[in-house]
């Protein structure tokens, strides 16, 4: 009863926060009128979620619509150089062992020191890489010859050698100085690692997607490619560490030319590469539950997600009061209402039969107001009428089907075990005995039918497991010994990012905050429209319409990159050990990044979605392959046919789901989502009909009811239907009441605190060489101290006269000094 007393003002203050925020109504409520107008129409969205978008998309989005006429300037490169070595002769029409020559002469100019000449040398390759287009009828062929050409320059090696490139421009001091100097930044000051980025990018998307027709030695080449990204064999650390290092430059305005968008491309298709996509994450899963012996998992939640079908979004403040005028104006008389106490009315009633009999002239689908076929009468009012049984005037076979079973199986943890048998006990007994959960005597027999329900639905996680084993490690270092850790492209990539983790996370989110649109333009924030905006600013309204697409287009693919690139580094790490998840987690929450995702959220969500901020003939390969049309206000205005932005879509559910990964099963994190008002921002989100983004809402509103009193839960029934149909049961969580033990308020710092201590002992354990410093036993022998092998290095033997007679033989040694000190 205390924990509930000293709930009250806690919630009572959220209530009046709400309230305050209501009065402020009247902006608002025209605003919720145009949105409810819009959700009233939202069709259901046929949107695939998966790893990236199409590949032809996937390469057109690397290049902005002001890189448009770099196009022509790769291929004359290319022709001025291929015209002296292959007199006549077209690309396409050379023999395999020639075009591989020619490869082999581009790589050998690469190495000239004349900055100019590498230039072309790099646009050269980046032709070939692109797809020789200008000998290509149609895209699908430049698609085919982008591919052949990408395998062919990295067997002869390119990819090497633009890294060293790379590496020079990074390292380019007069580059840098020159750009920290202009006041304004365009495409020029980027040109030279544009082209490598381009190539770069090219070579990465390109060998990882695996294709139907692909060659044995392809297929080869992939697994060869994979492994050398992700080992440390460039300076000593991943691939991916050294585009880290350029986002961090760039975000300390070290080096504000560097064109951000196509490192952040590169970036995240280096991590899906080499770490794997959710598919790939599905089946380590799998794997890593085997060989800990745990159970299987109970369903693919891949296939459970694809297989959801939408629900119609809860009715909006505006829709309800239509909804009453309508029943005002109905034609046949109704009972008077009556107050409804609590929900056994709605619990007696058939919940599939609909509430009045509409008119024959209104729209069917008007009726489907409901979640997954449900009409809850909770959700328009507080006053209902009682349940008449009205006559069904649709036919049988057209009535809306319940789904049969709930898609998740439901989950226990041993810790609700333990509380379960802990009240149980101190209930009917009066004591309690631990963590013991086999002993039931004394508990009567639905206790024990109660615990065998438990246990049968009980979920032990890999995290659990390797926090157990942490402890263990932690708490004897010496019997258990060291630790086998394996060296996976996840281990690689933590161990390398460690030292520089909070700079890393840092840098994103600031980028994050930057491409957002809910962003206002601040004279202090970084300036990620560098590689977009061209030297000469438009002077017609046609050519400031096509910028401004332009400006859109680049952020949104910058939120897309980013959002992607944390997802799949939080799940991969989650996997390989949840301390190196937790880490990244609570430098991102440090960071505030629940606030930002809560205010990227905090728009007309429908609009943000449905954007059509593309130019699809200006779009890569079609731009190159066909003759361009004359641009046209009209044909700007007119975007693309598709019913929504698959990137943004995209980007919405990858916030959502990092959200629900920061969040999960931590109450100090879901008290900041409670108090930042997200629920009214989460609940508008849900008008998107799409089922994935809907159930990762769900998420995030369940964790958060029981802090949101009586008032929001009875007014918000739709919601909470949604939540019991589609989000995963755990038994005895008690999430639509408010009376969870862990909801203490008075817990959080001691929360967060405790974690970051458990993450540092990981961290010192595992990666501090030093950290056995005073359990390492003393050799005491000297001979054994003196005949242990040092390693010097190779060209010792060359300075080691030298060495000895610097130190040792010029200086002089005053043995009486010893004499005198003693």
């Amino acid at each position: 009863m205390q924990a509930e007393d000293m709930e009250v003002p806690l919630l009572n203050n959220l209530n009046d926060n709400g309230d305050r925020l209501r009065s402020k109504g009247k902006d608002a409520f025209k605003e919720q009128q145009k949105e409810s107008e819009s959700s009233m129409e939202s069709p259901n969205l046929e949107f695939e979620y998966g790893d990236s978008d199409a590949l032809m998309v996937e390469l057109s989005e690397l290049y902005s619509y002001t890189e448009e006429p770099e196009f022509a300037l790769n291929r004359d490169y290319f022709e001025e150089d291929f015209r002296s070595h292959a007199r006549g002769q077209r690309w396409i029409d050379l023999s395999a062992e020639d075009r591989r020559t020619y490869v082999m002469r581009l790589l050998d100019a690469l190495e000239v020191t004349d900055r100019d000449k590498r230039l072309k040398v790099a646009r050269a390759i980046l032709y070939l890489a692109q797809g020789v287009f200008d000998e290509c009828d149609a895209e699908v062929d430049v698609l085919r010859w982008s591919r052949r050409n990408v395998f062919l320059l990295y067997d002869m090696g390119i990819f090497t050698a633009l890294l060293e490139l790379l590496t020079m421009e990074i390292d380019n001091s007069q580059a840098c100085s020159s750009a920290v100097r202009k006041p304004a930044i365009s495409l020029a000051d980027s040109t030279e690692l544009r082209v490598l980025l381009s190539i770069m990018y090219l070579m990465v998307e390109t060998i990882r997607v695996q294709m139907e027709d692909d060659r044995p030695e392809w297929t080869a080449a992939r697994d060869s490619f994979k492994n050398e990204l992700g080992a440390p064999l460039y300076n000593g650390e991943p691939f991916a560490l050294l585009l880290f290092s350029m986002v961090t430059k760039f975000c300390s305005m070290n080096a504000p030319h560097f064109p951000m968008k196509k490192v952040l491309l590169l970036l995240w298709k280096t991590i899906l590469f080499t770490l794997g996509g959710f598919e790939d994450l599905q089946e380590m899963k799998v794997r890593g539950r085997q060989r800990l012996n745990l159970p299987p998992l109970p369903e693919d939640s891949i296939k459970v997600v694809r297989a959801m079908r939408a629900a119609s979004p809860p009715a909006s403040a505006m829709e309800l009061i239509e909804q009453q005028q309508q029943q005002k104006r109905g034609r046949r008389s109704r009972r008077p209402l009556v107050k409804q106490d609590s929900l056994d009315t709605y619990n007696e009633r058939d919940p599939f039969k609909n509430d009045d009999v509409r008119d024959d002239d209104e729209d069917p689908e008007d009726g489907d107001s409901g979640i997954e076929g449900e009409v809850d009468p909770l959700d328009r009012d507080v006053i209902i009428q009682p349940p008449p049984p009205p006559p069904p005037l649709r036919p049988p076979t057209e009535r809306v089907n319940f789904p049969k079973g709930l898609p998740w199986a439901p989950k226990v943890r041993e810790k609700d075990i333990e509380h379960f048998l802990e009240t149980s006990r101190n209930k009917f007994i009066g004591f309690t005995l631990g963590n013991d959960t086999e002993t039931l005597v004394g508990l009567p027999r639905p206790i024990h039918e109660s615990v065998k329900t438990l246990k049968q639905h009980k979920y032990v996680s890999i995290a659990e497991v390797q926090m157990k084993r942490e402890e263990e490690l932690q708490q004897c270092p010496i019997s258990l010994g060291e630790e086998e850790v394996e060296e996976t492209p996840a281990e690689m990539l933590y161990l390398g990012m460690l030292p520089n983790l909070s700079q890393y996370v840092i840098a994103l989110l600031k980028l994050l905050l930057a491409a957002a649109p809910t962003s206002k333009a601040k004279t202090d924030s970084i300036n990620i429209l560098a590689d977009v905006l061209p030297e000469e600013m438009p002077i017609t309204v046609l050519q400031s319409m096509k910028l401004g697409i332009d400006v859109n287009r680049h952020k949104e693919i910058i939120v897309k990159a980013i959002s992607a690139l944390l997802l799949l580094l939080l799940k991969h790490l989650k996997l390989n050990h949840v301390y190196q998840f937790e880490i990244v987690s609570q430098h991102l929450v440090f960071a505030n990044c629940i606030p930002l995702i809560l205010k990227f959220f905090n728009q007309n969500i429908m609009s943000y979605i449905s954007a059509k901020n593309s130019i699809c003939v200006l779009d890569f390969p079609h731009c190159a392959v066909h003759e361009m049309p004359e641009l046209t206000a009209e044909s700007l205005e007119a975007g693309d046919n598709n019913q929504f932005c698959w990137r943004n879509l995209f980007s919405c559910i990858n916030l959502l789901r990092i959200l629900n990964k920061l969040t999960k099963w931590k109450h100090s994190r879901t008290m900041m989502l409670v108090v930042f008002k997200s629920a009214p921002i989460l609940k508008r989100a849900l008008k998107v009909k799409q089922a994935m983004m809907q159930l990762y809402v769900l998420k995030l509103l369940k964790i958060q009811t029981k802090y949101l009193g009586r008032q929001w839960r009875k007014s918000n029934m739709k919601t909470m239907s949604a939540i019991y149909q589609k989000v995963r049961h755990r038994l005895n969580d008690d999430w639509a009441y408010g009376n969870d033990i862990d909801a203490r308020p008075w817990d959080f710092q001691a929360e967060e605190c405790a974690l970051r201590e458990s993450i540092e002992k990981f961290n010192n354990r595992r990666y501090d060489k030093n950290r056995n410093g005073d359990f390492a036993p003393v050799d005491n022998c000297l001979q054994s101290v003196l005949g242990q092998r040092v390693d010097l290095p190779d060209d010792f033997h060359y300075s080691y006269e030298m060495w000895l007679e610097r130190e040792v033989f010029s200086q002089p040694i005053e043995w009486e000094g010893l004499l005198v000190d003693q």
